[in-house]
């Protein structure tokens, strides 16, 4: 019932805000036409149905940007609001200009639609803020809310309460909480909303005529759960069950469907689909290909000029990493420290902020970031993307892997220049488990959330930082 509640709320919704953008688009027109068309040259020989249907199907488009705000579509933030209203806009922007484009048509006036779009944006915005709880007040309250039991243990009635919090407005009406224990004689109910344990639901669903019951964990026994699920059969109740293998398993779950059969793993892996693969490669190779052709040879010899002044040795610093599937390869960076006598101690040793290994301009290089850029080269060549997790020397892949768990879970996708940890300003020397913690978990987010627009916005993330270094940066 919440899901389908949920889906036709927002559908609901996008219905509403397609309806006042179609119609504000006349409204606008006509107040063009009649006030303002000195500024604009709107009249009424102005063809304006095109651009019309044009919008409507912009709007349509659009739909789906709704939709992926989830759970959070009555609570969404101004700044979230904002950020719905400028996708949709901009769908609605690309179908208007592309059918004016292919029609070649200079009667319509650009101020007008420019205009219009500005003031779109800003309606989509009011509307994303208010709209939804509004809709969801009319719709389902009054009669269309549904009588509710939450059946859970008493240690987890707290969590059920909070989780509440975001679903009320879909007309749930809560009866009560019930538990599977019983609880002791003379000892206080653990909420205000207890009412008794799951023995006693069969005569609770007759008394309170409960519409829905939702069954926040699975029983330990097996015979319990039938029961359950037999006396809400018997009364006309809907069942909501929660899968509580996250809670089993300590981690966070993703539900796959194969063959008709239902799993669960732990990461979604978007960079398993081959166009996706394609489209990252594609995104590396236009980005790597020219710097390795116009900026890297410039860069090279003004490293090397400085390097001879100040650190006389190689231009690179190669050295083993560990790649996708744990397989190593030879990653490149320009060397920033003196040259010394090999030293595997020293070598898997991370650079501190004051390090007397490094020389002056070593320095400037990797607070800026450049001495990554011969990296470009590993990208061209199939070892490396642009963004994804970033590698670290083998010794030190074994040090984190003791230090976290998951660690290893970064090498399911390519390593990276740079990635959503680096963007966000996660850089230099690992000294804390807090800190390990961090990068990783970023790292799995990226794994899990992967798009292209993703890979361009720690992209630009990190050019911004290559002019403007974060203090972490060193």
């Amino acid at each position: 019932m919440l899901l389908n509640r949920h889906r036709g709320l927002a559908d609901l919704h996008n219905a509403v805000v397609s309806l006042l953008t179609a119609l504000f688009f006349w409204v606008y027109a006509e107040i063009t036409i009649q006030f303002l068309s000195d500024y604009m040259r709107l009249t009424r020989e102005v063809a304006l149905l095109p651009y019309f249907l044009s919008v409507v199907i912009g709007l349509l488009f659009g739909w789906r940007q709704v939709a992926a705000t989830g759970w959070r579509l009555t609570r969404l933030s101004t700044d979230e609001a904002a950020g719905v209203a400028f996708r949709q806009v901009a769908v609605i922007a690309l179908v208007v200009f592309a059918m004016m484009f292919a029609t070649q048509d200079r009667s319509i006036s650009r101020l007008f639609l420019g205009t219009f779009l500005v003031w779109t944006w800003c309606l989509h915005l009011a509307l994303h803020v208010k709209l939804p709880r509004r809709l969801a007040q009319v719709v389902y309250g009054g009669s269309a809310r549904v009588p509710t039991l939450f059946v859970a243990r008493v240690v987890a009635l707290q969590k059920v309460e909070r989780w509440l919090r975001g679903r009320e407005h879909l007309g749930v009406d809560l009866q009560g909480f019930v538990s599977w224990e019983k609880l002791p004689v003379g000892s206080a109910p653990p909420l205000g909303n207890w009412i008794g344990s799951a023995e006693e639901l069969p005569q609770l669903l007759e008394d309170r005529r409960i519409g829905q019951v939702v069954l926040w964990e699975m029983p330990d026994e097996p015979a319990a759960g039938r029961r359950l699920v037999e006396a809400c059969q018997a009364r006309g109740a809907r069942l909501l069950l929660r899968h509580d293998i996250e809670d089993r398993l300590g981690h966070a779950v993703v539900p796959v469907e194969l063959d008709g059969q239902h799993y669960f793993t732990l990461h979604d892996e978007p960079l398993e689909e081959p166009l996706n693969r394609a489209i990252k490669r594609t995104f590396d190779l236009a980005l790597s290909l020219p710097v390795v052709v116009f900026v890297l040879p410039v860069l090279m010899l003004a490293v090397r000029t400085m390097q001879r002044w100040q650190s006389p040795g190689p231009l690179f610093h190669t050295r083993p990493r560990g790649g996708a599937a744990r397989r190593e390869f030879a990653m490149l960076k320009f060397r920033t420290m003196h040259v010394a006598p090999s030293d595997e101690t020293a070598e898997v040793q991370q650079a501190k902020r004051i390090d007397d290994r490094i020389f002056p301009f070593g320095r400037f290089l990797r607070r800026h970031s450049l001495d990554e850029f011969p990296q470009f080269w590993n990208v061209l060549t199939g070892d490396m993307s642009i963004v994804g997790p970033r590698p670290v020397m083998p010794l030190l892949d074994e040090e984190f892997e003791r230090r976290s768990r998951a660690y290893r879970t970064r090498q399911l996708v390519k390593p990276g220049i740079t990635g959503l940890a680096q963007s966000e300003g996660f850089r230099g020397e690992i000294t804390t488990a807090e800190q390990l913690h961090e990068r990783v978990s970023r790292d799995l987010q990226y794994i899990a959330h992967w798009s292209i627009w993703l890979d361009v916005r720690i992209t630009l993330r990190t050019l911004w930082q290559v002019f403007f270094p974060p203090s972490s940066a060193y």
